[in-house]
């Protein structure tokens, strides 16, 4: 692995673990800023908000500042970010922080996907996706679980020092091994760039995002008490059964960007997206057997994050082909995409177990993930009669 891309997963895995690590502190949280624990947990959705809103318009706003320079600047962000939500005082100074770790998030995943295909081959480009999204599972995997153990046992504010001098070290690691000269078009004009925002095939592949990433969330978003209520598993065996999860996550995330590589990223999302429609579906059966269950979660895993690389890959190659000088700020709705999936999906998750019970959300998950491989599909479709017409085109011009 190029020394670059290492400090661009290291970086992934400081944002990753800031992220997530805020779910296992919130009660520790509401109850030493004396706030209700929905109040805390607004400290979620501003971050997430702040990523959906930060990717496009500062990716957009950065354009014209060198890759490198706006590496750093990023994950100096996020270590201040993360410093101020240290020293927080109160509620609102923490929901200040979370807001400025968003904003260096939604651009670092925008620009960083585009760099990281700089630095290998290009029909390596989607493994080299998935190795900086590693950072992500590597933090679901372990950054989460330590993040909280500091939490519970040297207050909630330690974990956001640790996260800190995480992002700290990421930061000494672009500016000693990023090349300085990275590859970066001249931005178009901010008015030009924001036709990526309505350009239909765009549109198309920020809808197969939010869908296929969200559609997942449904469930997940819901497992633990699918774990403890249905299946009948204890707490501390949930923790245990998310962390093989999780393991399986980082498997899938690695196996998704060499599928993308191998057959393309429309093949492979197709291929993924039935994948995972079958294996959400099985679990509504198989959540009632504490075995079939975790092994079937460990499908589930193995194809849930599997996405990300070809998702990512594609909405680069669309950008380059129908607004090339916007391919950062195209990466940046999808990273946006991304986010409103997470919030669509467990809405959505949250409205099912409402009326309907828990049991209910993986099957409507997998109806859901249906509907991004019948996009994808629809896509791919567009794809080859773009390509057919060019090549009649080509061929008529050659006749005369």
């Amino acid at each position: 692995m190029p020394l670059a891309l290492f400090a661009l997963t290291l970086s992934a895995f400081a944002i990753g673990t800031t992220e997530f690590v805020i779910v296992g502190l919130i009660p520790t949280i509401a109850g030493d800023l004396g706030v209700t624990l929905p109040s805390a947990g607004l400290l979620v959705s501003l971050y997430a908000l702040s990523v959906a809103i930060g990717a496009p318009l500062l990716t957009a706003l950065t354009g014209r500042v060198p890759r490198k320079t706006l590496l750093i600047a990023l994950m100096a962000l996020f270590t201040i970010g993360n410093l101020v939500a240290w020293r927080a005082p109160s509620y609102e100074s923490l929901v200040v922080a979370r807001i400025l770790t968003g904003l260096a998030h939604g651009v670092f995943f925008s620009v960083g996907s585009i760099i990281a295909t700089t630095l290998v081959p290009k029909e390596k480009s989607a493994s080299a996706i998935a190795t900086m999204f590693s950072g992500m599972t590597v933090a679901f995997v372990a950054g989460i679980p330590l993040g909280t153990f500091i939490g519970q046992h040297f207050g909630w504010r330690a974990t956001f020092l640790v996260v800190a001098l995480f992002g700290f070290v990421a930061m000494l690691g672009a500016l000693l091994f990023m090349p300085n000269n990275l590859p970066h078009k001249r931005p178009a004009p901010l008015a030009q760039q924001a036709r990526v925002i309505v350009h239909p095939r765009l549109l198309l592949v920020y809808a197969m995002t939010a869908v296929g990433y969200g559609g997942s969330l449904i469930a997940f978003t819901f497992m633990a008490p699918i774990l403890e209520q249905i299946t009948g598993f204890t707490p501390s065996q949930v923790s245990m059964v998310l962390v093989a999860y999780g393991v399986s996550v980082a498997a899938g995330n690695v196996w998704g960007g060499k599928l993308a590589d191998a057959q393309g990223p429309v093949k492979a999302l197709k291929r993924i997206f039935l994948l995972l429609a079958a294996v959400l579906l099985v679990f509504t059966f198989t959540s009632h057997n504490a075995w079939l269950a975790v092994l079937t979660m460990l499908a589930w895993g193995a194809v849930a994050f599997g996405n990300v690389p070809g998702l990512q890959v594609y909405v680069v190659k669309q950008a380059q082909q129908f607004a090339p000088q916007a391919t950062d700020v195209a990466s940046g709705f999808n990273i946006a995409a991304f986010n409103l999936g997470v919030a669509g999906g467990s809405s959505l998750g949250g409205a099912i177990v409402a009326h309907l019970g828990l049991g209910h959300t993986p099957w409507i998950a997998a109806v859901v993930t249906l509907l991004a491989f019948g996009l994808t599909a629809w896509s791919g479709s567009l794809d080859r009669r773009a390509g057919l017409a060019e090549r009649t085109a080509e061929a008529v011009a050659v006749t005369h």
